[in-house]
């Protein structure tokens, strides 16, 4: 057991240290950031509508966590309580 978990580590160091190569070796960045006015502000309204869409969920998931954590009943203690 302690073999296969030596070369598994083995392979992830080997593999997390080459990564980088071949993430370089098939990119043109002259071609990849060319792109104009337009497209930055569509890719900006596309995030406005992502942000804005998620504003109401948070609110949501914040009131029923309140909710959920408020409505706990009160342990009642003394004798003869069921």
């Amino acid at each position: 057991m302690k073999n296969l978990k030596t070369t598994f580590a083995a392979l992830a160091l080997f593999l997390l240290a080459h990564t980088p190569v071949w993430a370089a070796t098939h990119i043109d960045t002259s071609r990849t950031y060319s792109s104009g006015l337009l497209i930055g502000l569509f890719l900006g309204f596309c995030a406005l509508i992502v942000v804005v869409q998620l504003v109401p969920s948070i609110m949501m998931l914040v009131a029923f966590i309140r909710e959920a954590l408020g409505r706990r009943k009160p342990k009642r203690q003394g004798v003869g309580v069921r």
